[in-house]
């Protein structure tokens, strides 16, 4: 029995042979296949994670930055307020003085100007704050994936305090200088309008927008950048311009400024902030618009879509309203303004949060 099978397998040996070479290259072909397969789910897995976990990062630093932007902006509205202090000159008012015309002509300036400065800087708050903590966001990040075998921080808390604490140019010296500059603009626009004269709000949108070019044209001619000069000072203003002593966390917050007039100084960057304040004059015209209704007895303005442009008001009477605009504008309960900012730069942002290169 024994040496017939034996002679059976010698009869057909090369067979054999092939047959369990074929059989095992199959389940070699087979473990390999299964083990790529493996590897692939294990790294589409990973990836699906990791691309959560940046989408949980990106929205948690959008949440952290509408509630920054809504703290700070009583701060900047009582910059502004204290800078241009009109109700002291509605206080004079009221007292019925002999120099009542010149008071009103100065209140006129003030009214305008301050509710245009802060139209501005509180659109360049929403944006500068916005960039400043996707940048930061993206250094936390980096930091949560990889400190985690105990290497040194890439943003150590206290380069984030000193890199953060630049938005106070913004509400200082930034905010000087753009008041003067919008002051001067009003000046010449508004500043021959007399106080009798009645503006429609089709008159009232030209004149507020050609402050912003005189304002906008000035800040390129008089500084040579966009209005970016008025969010962040100049690098030899900065840490920078220290020759000595600088530490490293002094080196990393340069680093990170460096980062931010890089993209403030970017033409995506000016896309985005020109949006943002055209959205936001448009909501300052709105506000204005509701106090523009036609008379009662005037029927066929009232049924005409286009009834508004056939209103006019006094000067006199829309400087009280303008001036009033700007407990609108920079209220820190949401409103319609912040949120008009926060969407038109959300989605900008996105990628530049999700796609931040590596600062190692």
């Amino acid at each position: 029995m024994l040496s017939s099978v034996w002679s059976f397998i010698k009869r057909h040996k090369r067979k054999f042979i092939f047959a369990g070479a074929f059989v095992g290259g199959v389940y070699l072909l087979g473990k390999y296949a299964q083990a790529k397969i493996q590897e692939l789910q294990e790294r589409e897995a990973v990836e699906y994670i990791s691309q959560a976990r940046r989408q949980l990062h990106f929205e948690s630093n959008q949440r952290t930055c509408n509630m920054t932007v809504l703290s700070m902006l009583p701060t900047l509205r009582e910059a502004i307020m204290h800078h241009l202090h009109s109700e002291s000159l509605t206080a004079l008012l009221k007292s019925k003085p002999a120099n009542k015309v010149e008071i009103w002509e100065d209140l006129k300036i003030i009214s305008f100007t301050r509710s245009i400065v802060a139209v501005y800087s509180a659109c360049m708050l929403v944006v500068l704050l916005r960039v400043q903590l996707n940048i930061i966001g993206g250094y936390l990040y980096l930091d949560n994936s990889v400190t985690k075998n105990g290497t040194t921080p890439l943003a150590p808390p206290e380069v984030q305090q000193q890199y953060l604490s630049s938005i106070q140019h913004l509400l200082g010296d930034g905010l000087i200088s753009l008041i003067t500059v919008v002051k001067k603009a009003v000046q010449e626009v508004v500043g021959p309008v007399s106080l009798k004269q009645g503006l429609s709000l089709q008159e009232l949108e030209q004149h507020v927008v050609r402050v912003r070019q005189l304002v906008e044209d000035r800040c390129v001619s008089y500084n040579r950048r966009p209005l970016s000069w008025y969010m962040m000072p100049d690098e030899e203003n900065t840490l920078a311009a220290q020759a000595s002593g600088l530490t490293g966390n002094d080196i990393t917050t340069i680093k990170l400024l460096n980062e931010t007039r890089d993209m403030l100084d970017s033409p995506d960057f000016n896309t985005v902030l020109n949006t943002c304040l055209s959205r936001g004059f448009s909501r300052f015209l709105d506000n204005i618009a509701e106090f523009f209704q036609p008379s009662q007895g005037d029927s066929t303005h009232c049924s005409s879509p286009d009834g508004l442009s056939h209103v006019s008001l006094p000067l006199a009477k829309i400087i009280p309203i303008a001036n009033g605009q700007i407990h609108s504008i920079c209220s820190e309960i949401p409103s319609h303004f912040v949120q008009k900012m926060n969407q038109s730069l959300r989605a900008s942002l996105r990628e530049t949060e999700l796609n931040l290169k590596d600062p190692v």
